[in-house]
């Protein structure tokens, strides 16, 4: 079971009327991509919100954690933590904050 935290405006636009974890199971390797893919694939009105439409590479204000490390540059298809693969720590998504 994996756990996915989504910031406030994504649990907005996708409806979901309770904050916190998403939890679902995802088939295969654990990667960025499968989570997001699943996510995308639960949650349709997401999609093009955390990843470009046309590159799947993900929006300029959003970041991905998990275990305490951004993995935002990372390659979305290397697996993600055991920790997280396991649904031990929840794999998050971040909407970053820019300003002077």
């Amino acid at each position: 079971m994996i756990r996915v935290v989504l910031p406030a405006a994504l649990y907005r636009l996708a409806k979901i009327d309770r904050a916190g974890e998403l939890a679902f199971d995802v088939s295969g390797p654990v990667t960025q991509r499968t989570v997001l893919d699943a996510v995308e694939a639960r949650y349709p009105m997401l999609r093009g919100a955390i990843r470009d439409h046309d590159t799947q590479k993900r929006r300029p204000f959003i970041r991905f954690y998990a275990c305490e490390d951004d993995l935002s540059y990372g390659s979305p298809d290397d697996p993600l933590p055991a920790a997280v693969a396991e649904g031990k720590e929840p794999y998050l998504v971040i909407g970053a904050i820019a300003g002077g």
